[in-house]
């Protein structure tokens, strides 16, 4: 079972890291990401498969269970409408396993590799925009970098390197294939999305409001002031936060993180700004999301740094003062034992 997380959770990072550098956020989309695994040791699952419906696994496949398992509720339900969906998907995922052991063997031997860890992942879906474009993706990639990706526009494979444009010509030579990938991008994979947007619409259809909390800190050595907002537990993940001053946006001395998601499904991002605080007044946290009615322009708080900085040193001005007096009360109480006893 352990092992069995870390391959998910090392899946899962590079699904994160190559969805990140290959296209930005949507409206909806539906994804599958494909891992196939050659580990000497034979301890982790050979082949990983995950469906994914906007940020959320919805299907899970590996050869420890050889069966296409549902991972939501919604789904599971959806399942039972179409009865024969899980086997037929399963004996798919079947089918794909024994292709990606296949070619992971033959790209071992193409790259005159020997035996050891060793990957090849393939990822795909489709994007529908809110204004109703929409987008599709292709891609391989081998130990971790990219191998060949499909651009369906002009129905043709790109590979980086020699040893991948082997594979270009061969897969640009099959009547059909590239038309194929299209057609499926373009038209079945949506309507597979639309699908499942329509059974899961409880959960992915859902809006919940950001909640805007703000924290500040300031820096002793010049005075400047940072303050940073927290914008916590908003779905879905598309959002606009940004620093206002004066009304307009602002970049300057500015940082931001990135939307992550919650164990509740839902989702949280920060950023930061570093100003004088005699300008605290001016900037404003701005923030739009769908859950919201109307835009939310969150103010910063009036520093009370200065108030508890006088309080801790108005405390420690009277401690010195009590522990003074006690020191001198106590040489005068020796003081007079002394007199008295000569």
């Amino acid at each position: 079972m352990a092992l069995h997380s870390l391959a998910l959770s090392l899946l899962l990072l590079v699904v994160v890291i190559l969805r990140e550098s290959c296209f930005g956020t949507s409206s909806h989309s539906l994804k599958y990401f494909y891992t196939s695994i050659s580990d000497p040791n034979q301890e982790l699952p050979q082949f990983v498969l995950l469906g994914i419906v906007d940020g959320q696994v919805f299907v899970h496949y590996d050869t420890h269970s050889r069966k296409l398992k549902p991972r939501v509720s919604w789904v599971e339900k959806a399942g039972k409408v179409h009865p024969k969906y899980w086997d037929s998907q399963t004996q798919i995922s079947h089918g794909e396993e024994e292709a990606f052991r296949v070619s992971l063997v033959n790209l071992r031997s193409r790259y005159n590799q020997s035996e050891g860890l060793h990957t090849l992942q393939r990822m795909y879906g489709c994007e529908l925009q809110r204004d109703g474009s929409k987008r599709g993706f292709l891609q391989l990639g081998y130990d971790g970098r990219t191998f060949i990706t499909f651009d369906k526009e002009t129905l043709t494979w790109v590979a980086p390197n020699p040893l991948a444009q082997i594979t270009q010509r061969k897969w640009d030579a099959i009547p059909g294939k590239s038309q194929g990938h299209k057609a499926y991008l373009e038209e079945e994979c949506i309507e597979w999305l639309q699908r499942y947007l329509s059974h899961g619409k409880e959960t992915l259809l859902r809006t919940e409001a950001p909640v805007v909390t703000m924290s500040s800190r300031m820096e002793a050595e010049d005075g400047m002031e940072t303050h940073i907002c927290q914008v916590h537990g908003f779905y879905p993940k598309e959002i606009d936060a940004s620093w206002r001053r004066d009304g307009e946006v602002w970049l300057q001395d500015t940082l931001h993180g990135s939307v992550a998601p919650n164990a509740d499904g839902t989702y949280h991002y920060w950023l930061s700004i570093r100003i004088d605080p005699k300008e605290r007044g001016r900037y404003r946290c701005h923030v739009e999301h769908d859950g919201l009615q109307e835009p939310l322009d969150v103010a910063i708080k009036e520093s009370n740094l200065g108030l508890i900085i006088g309080c801790v040193v108005a405390s420690l001005v009277l401690v010195c003062v009590i522990v003074g007096t006690l020191i001198f009360f106590k040489k005068h109480q020796t003081r007079c034992r002394a007199a008295s006893s000569e």
